[in-house]
């Protein structure tokens, strides 16, 4: 355990249970935003691969074209 949790630990058990316990669901709740954050950016990671692929493209064929082209 690092020493700034250490820290943080000593801390809250000086403060009343329901404050604790506030504070310790605050802190799970995060964790499992996190834990779901990156699992749907894994879940999703081809398809921002692709999107980025597909849009360096873009710009490559758009950046050969003279700036006098319509589209």
């Amino acid at each position: 355990m690092s020493r700034l949790l250490e820290k943080v630990l000593e801390r809250l058990g000086t403060l009343p249970e329901d404050e604790q316990d506030a504070i310790a669901s605050q802190i799970l709740a995060s964790l499992a935003d996190e834990q779901a954050w990156k699992a749907r950016f894994a879940e999703k990671r081809d398809v921002i691969r692709d999107a980025a692929v597909e849009q360096s493209a873009l710009m490559q064929i758009q950046s050969h074209r003279s700036p006098f082209h319509v589209t």
